[in-house]
Formats: C-alpha cells, sequence, structure tokens
C-alpha cells in the first residue's frame, strides 16, 4: 500500500518504518528537516517530502495518492500552549487527508475520572478530531517499555541511581505498561483493516509504578528501597525526576502528571482483533531494552540526537554516559589510525602517564590486570587481544578502535576512537569515553572521577592529534625522499 508516515524521525516512527518497508509497502514521509531525514539508514528506501503540519499549505504534496497515514507526532516540548499546536496539527492532518482510507494513530490510555494530565488529555482530543473526520484506527498506549523511550528511561535512571528513594503515594497506582515491539505489532497489524476503526487499548497487565521500578531492580540485580509519601506535589516529584534522569521537565512533569491516577483501561478488543499478539511481560520487556543498551543498539529515543560538530559534550542517556571529544586533524585517515592504534605498551598513552601509572597500580592491589600486559605490537592491533587493562572489542582499518576496560571498576567502560575523513581532505578525530555504572555507586564513581578524566580525556585528544600530524608528515618525508 502507499502510505504516509508523520513523526518518521521520532521514537516511534523512526522504528516502524523498517518494518513496514520489509512488508513491501511504498513509505513516503513528512518531515520539518530533509536533511536529517536523509541522514537516517532507511532514508534511500523511502520518499522523502518537506512540510509541517503546522502550515497546512506544504501537506498536499505528501498527501497525494496516500491510501494510509500515520500519525506519530505531539508537540509536548513545544511550549505551554502545546495542546493548542495539537488540535491545529490533527485538523490541518484531517483536511489534508480527506482521501484516506485509513488513519492510524498512537494515543494513551486516558486515567479513571477526570486527569489532571493536560498531555493526556491532549492526545485523546487528537483522537477525536481524528476520528470525527476520518476512517482511524486509535491505539491507547500507557507507558512504552524500549530502549530509549522516555518511560523507560525515567525508571531506569530513578532505579539505578536511588538506592534508597522517597516517592509519592501514587506510585502505588496501577499503570499499564506495553512493550515497544508490541506497539509497533499492533501498528503494522492494522493496517488495511477496516474493521479496526476506533479505540484500542493496548498494554499487558495492569501493575503499579513502584512495582515497574522493582521489576526494573529485579532484572538488573539492584537492591532497592522505596518508600511511598503521603503527600508529594506531582509538579515537585515531576521536577525531581527532571534532576535525577536526562528526561527534560517538559516531558517529566507530564509524564508525571499521567500517573497521579490510575491509568488502566479494558484490552478485551486489541485480545479480539488481534489474536495472535500476546503482549510481552513487563520484566521480559525490560530486558529485551536493557539487552539492546548494553549492546549499543538503539534504534532511536526520545528525543533527536545531539549535533555532532561540537568539541566537546556530555551525554547521559539509556543508562549509559558518553563524553565525546573531537578534533579537526590536518592529516588523512590512515595516519589518524595509527596514531590511535599505537596507544599502550611502551608508547603509553602520551598524556599524564604517571596518573595511567597510578591508576594500573590501584588495578592491580584489587586484583585486576593493570598495565603489566603491555600489548603485542608496537603498531598492529587485531580485535580480541590485550592492551595494557584493555580488550580490543573492534578494530576497524582505518576508522575505528574501541578498546572495552578490563580494569575493576563499578559497572563497564569503553574508550572507542574514530577517524572520519572530510571532504576538504582533513579527518575528524572523535574520541568517546562510554561509561555503563552498575547502581548508585557506578554513577558515584563517574562523576567523582569525570574531573580527573575530563583534563586527562581533553589532552589525550589532543595528544593524538598531534602524533597523527608527526606521522603523517614523516610519511610525507619519506615519500619525497
Amino acid at each position: 500500500m502507499r502510505v504516509l508516515v508523520t513523526g518518521a524521525t521520532g521514537y516511534i516512527g523512526g522504528r516502524l518504518i523498517p518494518r513496514l518497508l520489509k512488508e513491501g509497502h511504498d513509505i513516503r514521509i513528512l518531515v520539518r528537516d530533509r536533511e536529517r531525514a536523509e541522514s537516517l539508514l532507511w532514508s534511500d528506501a523511502v520518499e522523502i517530502v518537506e512540510g509541517d503540519l503546522h502550515e497546512p499549505d506544504t501537506l498536499a504534496p505528501a498527501f497525494e495518492d496516500i491510501e494510509v497515514a500515520y500519525y506519530l507526532v505531539h508537540s509536548m516540548c513545544g511550549g505551554d500552549d502545546f495542546v493548542e499546536k495539537d488540535r491545529q496539527a490533527a485538523r490541518n492532518f484531517a483536511t489534508a487527508g480527506s482521501q484516506l482510507r485509513q488513519a492510524i494513530y498512537l494515543g494513551g490510555i486516558l486515567p479513571e475520572g477526570a486527569s489532571n494530565s493536560d498531555h493526556l488529555r491532549s492526545r485523546a482530543e487528537v483522537g477525536e478530531i481524528l476520528r470525527e473526520s476520518l476512517p482511524t484506527t486509535e491505539f491507547r498506549a500507557g507507558p512504552i517499555i524500549g530502549s530509549g523511550s522516555a518511560s523507560f528511561e525515567m525508571v531506569r535512571y530513578l532505579t539505578e541511581r536511588l538506592p534508597v528513594m522517597v516517592a509519592p503515594k501514587w506510585i502505588l497506582n496501577h499503570v499499564q505498561p506495553v512493550a515497544v515491539r508490541d506497539v509497533l505489532t499492533y501498528l503494522t497489524g492494522a493496517l488495511g483493516r477496516p474493521e479496526s476503526e476506533g479505540v484500542i487499548n493496548i498494554g499487558t497487565r495492569p501493575m503499579t509504578f513502584r512495582a515497574m521500578m522493582h521489576g526494573y531492580a529485579s532484572v538488573r540485580g539492584l537492591p532497592r528501597v522505596i518508600i511511598p509519601l503521603p503527600i508529594l506535589a506531582p509538579r515537585l516529584a515531576a521536577l525531581w525526576v527532571g534532576l535525577v534522569t536526562p528526561i527534560p521537565n517538559c516531558m517529566a512533569v507530564p509524564l508525571v502528571k499521567g500517573m497521579v491516577a490510575p491509568v488502566v483501561a479494558d484490552t478485551a478488543r486489541a485480545r479480539e482483533l488481534f489474536p495472535d499478539i500476546e503482549p510481552l511481560p513487563y520484566t521480559v520487556a525490560v530486558e529485551k531494552a536493557t539487552e539492546k543498551t548494553d549492546l549499543r543498539r538503539v534504534d532511536t529515543r526520545w528525543s533527536g540526537a545531539l549535533g555532532g560538530g561540537a568539541d566537546v559534550h556530555l551525554e547521559d542517556r539509556e543508562g549509559l554516559v558518553r563524553e565525546v571529544r573531537s578534533r579537526t586533524v590536518e592529516a588523512p585517515a590512515s595516519s589518524v589510525y595509527r596514531a590511535f592504534t599505537s596507544l599502550g605498551g611502551e608508547t603509553g598513552w602520551l598524556v599524564w602517564e604517571w596518573a595511567w601509572e597510578v591508576r594500573g597500580l590501584m588495578d592491580q592491589i584489587v586484583g585486576g590486570p593493570g598495565l603489566r600486559r603491555g600489548r603485542r605490537d608496537p603498531e598492529d592491533v587485531h580485535t580480541g587481544e590485550a592492551i595494557d587493562f584493555w580488550r580490543v572489542e573492534a578494530a576497524q582499518p582505518p576508522s575505528l578502535l574501541r578498546l572495552r576496560a578490563e580494569m575493576k571498576v563499578p559497572g563497564r567502560a569503553w574508550l572507542q576512537f574514530e577517524a572520519i575523513p572530510q571532504e576538504d581532505g582533513t579527518t575528524r578525530l572523535v574520541q568517546t569515553a562510554m561509561f555503563q555504572p552498575t547502581g548508585f555507586f557506578g554513577w558515584v564513581y563517574w562523576y567523582g572521577v569525570y574531573p580527573f578524566h575530563g583534563r586527562i580525556f581533553s589532552d589525550m585528544v589532543d595528544a593524538v592529534a598531534q602524533r597523527a600530524r608527526t606521522l603523517h608528515a614523516e610519511s610525507a618525508a619519506e615519500a619525497a625522499a
């Protein structure tokens, strides 16, 4: 079928499109930024139309000859007037898509009784607008559990970082989580099925938000104590979430307000229409989400990626802290690759050698390998071999070296180097220190040593860049001779 996807660069849209392509559908996407869409892995397999649901004059080309359209957008972080923005976007979509055979929309389960959540009320209103104008299948989901989802990241960070937590008593309210892969299966399964029109609630069995945190802690092997308090204002709790987790307040506040009342619904219609879909139990969804994060295979996340042009930035997401530094080097990628693959052993780490030796000695004292293993060859590296207290996890000449730490740390750590050729003949050197803390003390360790890491790794990337320039100059001199 000819299918239009709005929200294609978002969390759900970015995962839905590969499934639709695999099923053989002809996909068109509506995006505000063509350049961003063209950077996605599947961009060559879809038709990209630039437009904006808030600008109705831009929509006609996107809806031309389209049979089914997915509505996967929201304006939650669009400012105080996000409710009106959502309302207008839905109306513009319905007008532009008046010829559609089917619209498929993903909204949220409504709380029992009146809700004080502007976000959930807005999601319901969008569904009403679409259903009034178009043959619409409206799925309503509770917290979506998947690597990179806002709900899952909130659970992850609160549980990982706080061994003892006081929380509002409404964490004892029931919610209805659903695995992201089940959401995607429902969205694709409804395509071209007119009998699915109307509202369909989806999710696994209801559970309290506290049980969700305990479930995550069980999967991760983390003992946790969670104490409900009789009073704690939703906004105060949301601001606390924004402080402890990477979720911004514009998302944390609506997420928290959506849990003040029980958020459960009857899923009988979903079972009737889709008997072959058996929603994953919550703990299984958590296991799969953490597995994808451990393997660094997070396809999409709740926010867009940070810009790649900065010389240094710190990212804290999906339970993995990334300290990224980059430099432009006036040398080919081959020379940059040689510079960072020759680190360790007799060459050393170029800067702060005494600090590396002290760290190696401390590691030996607690039973780690320290620096005594050295390296097999001064320059040549192979995947799987040891370099001091690192293990080569990936070596891909002339572009990538990733080292996994085998030193004793409260978590898992990696150091990665990339050499990215530029059009002007220079090379972009990207150095990334990654750390996946285990529990509260893992976070204490990371942020405790961060001031030292910051200085050492900044000096290191400069030293690697200079070494690459030197190697390139030596190679040029040899060639000239």
